[in-house]
């Protein structure tokens, strides 16, 4: 039994989504312009797909997995489960006009003409919000929608806001936070669900040991109790005695949110030689 997962054939997607199973210890042996490969340390082949196509592969059982960005999967709608989020691809959908353009809120958009290359995600925003637009779907470059006079505003992908900008546009309403996501056929035989399960926990290892630093530190023996108080640690902190007397060494973790917070408070408490150093795993 082997399961089937469904990427990007191309793209920073289909880059990231090698690389995260690849830090999970599975193999990927494809070539170049290869569309199937298959590993050969964990049960399971791929398929190299267009985006675009991942979800009705998924819903169709011809995958059983596949890894698209969360706009792909809302917008084409498919019958389909998300197994989990993964953290990276992130960009944001969101509403723009011409630079120029007086904006007061939403209702701007009532009466108006949008352009997208996302009409359900969109239209199912503005249903909620009581606006009434006319929809023009295009696909390649929206931005030159409202340039040609084909629209009052656009919605699309957002990354860091530069080609809104070289195109005279402003973003006004932030729509979706997209990322990737992994889906999962909804009808899975109990055998790969089992591989199932141990894929995602070789992912949320390697998620927790992304979003931790390891931290070693020295300190007073009568500082310890004050500085443990301030470290999370897992469970609790690790102290090892040190050769100068009076001294300990401690080892903990720390959420990378949390980082500057943490090691500051440490400083203050007495901590000294604070080595910090990056997680590979993290299992549990």
């Amino acid at each position: 039994m082997r399961l089937k997962i469904a990427i990007q054939k191309s793209g920073r997607l289909s880059e990231q989504s090698k690389s995260l199973l690849k830090e999970c210890g599975i193999k990927i042996n494809n070539g170049k312009n290869q569309l199937m490969a298959r590993s050969t340390n964990f049960p399971i082949d791929f398929l190299f797909l267009r985006d675009d196509d991942i979800p009705q592969y998924v819903e169709d059982g011809v995958s059983d997995l596949g890894i698209v960005g969360e706009n792909v999967w809302l917008e084409k709608s498919k019958k389909v489960a998300v197994a989990k989020k993964l953290g990276f691809s992130k960009c944001r959908m969101c509403l723009a006009v011409p630079k120029a353009t007086s904006y007061s809120g939403l209702d701007f958009f009532n009466n108006k003409n949008i352009a997208t290359s996302y009409p359900i995600i969109l239209k199912k925003y503005l249903d909620e919000n009581n606006i009434n637009a006319a929809i023009h779907e295009i696909s390649g470059s929206v931005e030159i929608a409202p340039n040609i006079g084909l629209a009052e505003g656009i919605f699309d992908i957002v990354s860091t806001g530069s080609t809104l900008m070289s195109n005279g546009l402003k973003e006004v309403e932030t729509v979706l936070d997209s990322e990737a996501i992994l889906i999962t056929n909804q009808n899975l035989p109990s055998e790969k669900q089992t591989l199932l399960n141990e894929l995602l926990f070789r992912i949320e290892s390697v998620q927790r040991a992304k979003n931790s630093k390891y931290v070693v530190l020295n300190a007073p023996n009568n500082r310890i109790e004050i500085i443990t108080d301030i470290l999370p640690g897992m469970k609790s902190p690790t102290i090892v005695p040190l050769q100068k007397e009076g001294w300990s060494a401690l080892h903990s973790v720390i959420s990378e949110d949390k980082f500057w917070e943490i090691i500051g408070k440490l400083k203050t408490a007495g901590a000294e030689g604070i080595l910090v150093m990056p997680i590979e795993k993290m299992v549990f």
